[in-house]
């Protein structure tokens, strides 16, 4: 009888150790990291380095209106006013360009700073300012 309840035990053992190793490579899996970071400097293979287009140079006042302006100046937000409503632009015209650029870079009443883009360039801000007041003029 005890060899037998010796033998149970001995094989209970050797379940138990595989189902903890199991368990422990599932804990394991659980936790383990999603992702990593890469530092500039740092050699972290192809894979990890992020595909950055060419820079074409600055864009045209068009495509900055279409990526930031257009969303006031299409429907008067906050009463921007409107590309193509020549009303509404002519005071701000009379006041001159330099004046409307200067607006626009540093922001006038409801408006923010470069229209909330701060990572455009001020040649781009200018370009879209001329753009806007050539479709109202």
């Amino acid at each position: 009888m005890k060899r037998v309840l010796a033998v149970v035990l001995l094989g209970f053992s050797f379940f138990a150790g595989a189902a903890v190793a199991s368990v422990e490579d599932d804990i394991k899996a659980r936790i383990q990291p999603v992702g990593t970071v890469c530092q500039q400097g740092d050699e972290c293979g192809a894979a990890a380095a992020p595909s950055q287009a060419a820079n074409a140079g600055p864009r045209s006042g068009e495509e900055v209106f279409n990526a930031v302006c257009t969303a006031c100046h299409s429907t008067g937000a906050a009463g921007a006013p409107k590309v193509g409503d020549t009303a509404a632009w002519a005071p701000r015209i009379d006041k001159g360009m330099d004046t409307l650029i200067n607006h626009a870079l540093n922001g006038f009443n409801a408006m923010p700073a470069k229209g909330g883009c701060a990572d455009c360039p001020d040649e781009e801000i200018k370009s879209a300012i001329e753009y806007m007041v050539s479709k109202s003029q």
